[in-house]
């Protein structure tokens, strides 16, 4: 296995090996590598992370998360769903944070295309501003 030259490192209170086993179910292309009590690591899609059991001195916040491309609505709707559930919480603009305080972004593959169009990208982002989970086609009809 070719080691990975960057790594996202994530600080838990005490649940690293909780909160690999739930990435990993809910991305299909995913494996856990390691548990262990002390740092667990896995890979989403292709991208290896490491978890550490490192007790409450830290907490995550908004200057770092993680950014989904979906192809579909559909796929907006299941991480969303997914990334939420057991004590999520829902954010603005497609932003939501999971039940360990980690933030995702669920973004559209779309966007960047809808705001191009000069004209067209301040309706877009007037839309989403009002929106918690992006709406695929009311981002496209305005």
């Amino acid at each position: 296995m070719k080691i990975q030259k960057i790594t996202p490192f994530l600080w838990f209170d005490h649940q690293a090996q909780e909160a690999a086993q739930f990435y990993t179910s809910v991305f299909e292309n995913s494996k856990i590598i390691n548990l262990s009590p002390m740092v667990s690591t896995f890979e989403l899609e292709g991208q290896q992370f490491m978890a550490l059991n490192g007790g409450p001195h830290f907490k995550f916040n908004e200057a770092v998360s993680f950014y989904v491309n979906c192809d579909n609505q559909e796929e907006i709707d299941f991480f969303w769903d997914k990334l939420i559930s057991n004590g999520g919480k829902e954010g603005q603009c497609g932003w939501l944070k999971d039940q360990f305080g980690v933030s995702w972004q669920i973004i559209p593959t779309i966007l960047p295309e809808l705001m191009t169009n000069p004209q067209k990208s301040q309706k877009v982002v007037a839309a989403f501003m009002k929106m918690k989970k992006f709406d695929i086609e009311t981002l496209k009809s305005v």
